[in-house]
C-alpha cells in the first residue's frame, strides 16, 4: 500500500510517499527556519501562513520525486496533533479534502507516535518490545513500545522539553535559533567538567524529567558572571549539554531495566545530537542493550514517519471521519 503522509505540526511543511510502512519513495521537507530565526523561536501565526503557501507545492514535489501521480496513492495519513493548532489545521484540512475528493481511506496520526515509526524506516528496526526515548523541541518522554500500534508512556517532562531547553539556553548565550545544532557544535570546543550544572531527577525512582532547573542554573551563572561569560560560552554549552544528556541516558537505561527489555531506541530532533548518541551507545553497551536510532534526516519532523504510522493504523482498521479535528496537546 502506498501512503501519502503530510506533516505540518510546527514549522516544517512536509509530504512523503511510503510503501507498506517501510520503503520511502519520496520525502520532501520545506523548512521555515529562516523565517523564524530573527524572532528566536517559532511564531505560530507566521508558521500557519507559510504552511498555506507551501502545502500544495510540497505535496506535488513529493509525488514528482516518487515518479507517481495521485492515482497511485492508496491512502492518506496526516499529523492530527499535538502541535500548533493553526499549523496543524493546514495539513489536516488539506489531507481530509484530498482523501474525500479521491475516495481514499485516511487517518490522523499522533505526532509522537509518528516519531517512533521513523525507526521502522531504517535498515535495522528494533524488534518488539522495546523502550524508546522521544526527545524533541516540544516533547520529551519515555515509552514502552509493544507493537506498531501500541505504546505506553512511562515518563514525560514536567516542564520544558529537552529541545526547548537547548533553544532557550542558546538564546541566553546569544547563539541564535534553532539552538540544538549550534550548542552541539560549539560544545565540542568546551570542557563539560569546568562548569557543572545540576542533574535533576537522577535520584528519583520514577521516569519523569525536568529541565527548567538546568535552564535556570545557566541563567544564574550568566547573571553572576556577566563580565566574563562570553569568554566561557563553549564551556557553558558543554556543561549544559552534558547535564541534559546524562539525565536522558540515565532515565532511558533505567527504564529498559524496569521493563526488562533488551532493546532501546531514541527518536525526535534532539536524537541527532552527537554527544547524546555517543553517551547512549556507551551506557547501553555496558548494560548489554542494543541501541536503535533513525538516520539524522528522519530525526526531525518529516512526513515519511507519518505515512509509516498511518499505514499500520489503516491496516489495523482505523479510519478518519470528516468530523475529526486536530488537538494541541498529547491525549
Amino acid at each position: 500500500m502506498i501512503v501519502l503522509g503530510i506533516e505540518s505540526s510546527c514549522d516544517e511543511t512536509a509530504a512523503a510517499l511510503v510503501r507498506d510502512g517501510r520503503e520511502i519513495l519520496s520525502s520532501v521537507v520545506s523548512s521555515q527556519v529562516e523565517v523564524h530565526h530573527r524572532y528566536g523561536g517559532v511564531v505560530p501565526e507566521l508558521a500557519s501562513r507559510k504552511h498555506l503557501e507551501a502545502i500544495t507545492r510540497v505535496v506535488r514535489e513529493a509525488l514528482d520525486a516518487a515518479g507517481l501521480g495521485l492515482a497511485a496513492v492508496e491512502a492518506v495519513a496526516v499529523t492530527q496533533g499535538p502541535g500548533l493548532i493553526g499549523s496543524l489545521l493546514v495539513g489536516f484540512s488539506f489531507a481530509k479534502a484530498l482523501a474525500y475528493a479521491g475516495g481514499l481511506p485516511w487517518v490522523g496520526v499522533n505526532h509522537l507516535e509518528g516519531h517512533v515509526h521513523a525507526l521502522y524506516l531504517s535498515g535495522d528496526p528494533p524488534e518488539f518490545p522495546f523502550v524508546v526515548l522521544l526527545v524533541s523541541g516540544g516533547h520529551t518522554g519515555l515509552y514502552h513500545v509493544i507493537s506498531p500500534t501500541r505504546m505506553q508512556r512511562i515518563g514525560q517532562t514536567r516542564d520544558d522539553a529537552a529541545g526547548e531547553a537547548f533553544d532557550k539556553v542558546a538564546k541566553m548565550l546569544c547563539l541564535g535559533y534553532p539552538g540544538g545544532a549550534v550548542i552541539d557544535r560549539i560544545a565540542r570546543e568546551g570542557d563539560p567538567a569546568k562548569i557543572r550544572f545540576p542533574r535533576p531527577y537522577l535520584d528519583k525512582e520514577g521516569f519523569d524529567f525536568s529541565f527548567s532547573g538546568i535552564k535556570t542554573a545557566v541563567a544564574k551563572y550568566i547573571a553572576v558572571n556577566r563580565e566574563e561569560f562570553k569568554s566561557r560560552v563553549t564551556d557553558i554549552a558543554a556543561g549544559f549539554q552534558e547535564a541534559v544528556v546524562e539525565v536522558l541516558v540515565y532515565k532511558l537505561v533505567r527504564a529498559a531495566g524496569a521493563r526488562q527489555v533488551e532493546r532501546v531506541a531514541m527518536v525526535g530532533g534532539v536524537a541527532a545530537n552527537r554527544r547524546l548518541r555517543e553517551r547512549l551507545e556507551a551506557e547501553a553497551g555496558r548494560e548489554g542493550l542494543k541501541v536503535h536510532v533513525p538516520p539524522t534526516e528522519l530525526c526531525g519532523d518529516n512526513a515519511a514517519m507519518v505515512a509509516a504510522a498511518g499505514y499500520h493504523l489503516i491496516q489495523s482498521g482505523r479510519r478518519g471521519g470528516l468530523d475529526a479535528d486536530v488537538f494541541s496537546r498529547n491525549r
